[in-house]
């Protein structure tokens, strides 16, 4: 790990050449208000010196000294979520800035997540919105969403330059992945919006992978599709062809005034929330901070992405400003997260577990 450490910290001070001085002292996370959690000691002072570990200040939090962390076991996916999360598990590794003790698994798939949920090998993990819809109506109620960390991460790429909005994909095929889940019915959400009728408006060709759609629009097979970050990155990046023509997000936004695209959540486990519940609100804090630097810091947090098998760094780095990293926690994710699952809801009560969860699936800490 102290090989891998030295070498993280070459390519930030490479990366951040110009911007940040490799002494470390600017590579702080932006300052926050450390939101509702919690007072303990201070943070100890880091022992390895910046020869064995990648420059992330870590954040200045304190916790009341009552309290007694928590093994805190964290299942989060590659991709967006994961990216956020990087340096929280650069900070836990250095054991510098909590008292929670956390185990990180990466799984490249939500249905990975979701059985190690119902098994009970997670305690917390980040999900897609109407996947915490689903185990909470598989667990009958026994999860929580205790944050948001994801918005919309879907865009509509598009090679032949005749694309600029959505009346523009009328009498076209598109191409795109997600078919029975969130894309598809955000998808066919928005074109009803905004007067286009799927199948006969709009035709919709659904590729099972992601990586198999973004490798047909690289060869050229394919000139109009829609896809996740990061493999839009990874498209953008092959092919001098392609360009975003459509913010799903921002369509979703102009369809539902005041609203926003959550397409990722934190949840935990009813069970570990009732038995820690000041670990669970040292762990929102701790993931703000990280989500915050992740955002502040993309060439560094790349590095550490990439040293936790995450993502490439070149594809991160480019990634994070367009993958819209948040955290929110608090009462106002319940009318959130509540509007788009009832959309979802709408178009397929199965998306989401069959019935819409009530109001005991928030934990607003």
């Amino acid at each position: 790990m102290r090989l891998k450490r030295s070498l993280a910290l070459i390519l930030i001070c490479v990366l951040t050449l110009g911007l940040v001085a490799c002494s470390g002292s600017n590579m702080r996370p932006p300052t926050m208000s450390p939101g509702p959690a919690p007072d303990v000691p201070p943070a100890p002072t880091p022992t390895e010196t910046p020869e064995t570990q990648p420059e992330t200040d870590t954040p200045n939090t304190t916790y009341p000294p009552e309290l007694v962390g928590a093994r805190v076991r964290v299942g989060a996916l590659r991709g967006p979520s994961g990216m956020g999360i990087a340096p929280l598990i650069e900070w836990s590794e250095n054991e510098h800035h909590t008292i929670n003790t956390y185990h990180f698994t990466m799984m490249g798939a939500p249905e990975e997540v979701t059985a190690a949920l119902i098994s009970g090998e997670l305690d917390i993990a980040t999900v897609p919105t109407n996947v915490a819809s689903l185990l909470y109506n598989r667990l009958d109620g026994q999860l929580k969403v205790i944050g948001i960390n994801t918005l919309g991460v879907l865009f509509i790429l598009d090679s032949t330059g005749e694309i600029h909005e959505i009346e523009d994909l009328r009498g076209k095929t598109i191409n795109a992945t997600g078919q029975g889940a969130t894309p598809q019915f955000a998808l066919e959400y928005i074109l009803h919006t905004n007067g286009l009728e799927p199948g006969v408006d709009v035709e919709i060709v659904f590729n099972a992978e992601h990586a198999e759609l973004a490798s047909l629009m690289v060869a050229g097979n394919v000139s109009l599709g829609m896809l996740p970050q990061p493999f839009v990155t990874t498209v953008l990046n092959r092919s001098d062809d392609f360009q975003i023509a459509i913010d799903l997000t921002e369509a979703w936004e102009e369809a539902n005034p005041g609203t926003q695209f959550v397409q990722g959540v934190l949840v935990v486990r009813s069970e570990f929330l009732e038995r820690y519940p000041d670990a669970v609100k040292i762990f929102l804090n701790d993931h703000a901070h990280s989500v915050a630097y992740a955002n502040a810091n993309p060439d560094s947090a790349a590095v550490l992405i990439e040293l936790y098998d995450i993502l490439p760094a070149q594809i991160a780095v480019q990634a994070i400003p367009r993958s819209n990293l948040v955290h929110i926690d608090g009462p106002e994710i319940q009318p959130l997260i509540e509007s788009v699952l009832t959309v979802l809801y709408d178009a397929n009560p199965q998306t989401v577990g069959g019935a819409l969860p009530s109001e005991d699936f928030f934990f607003f800490g």
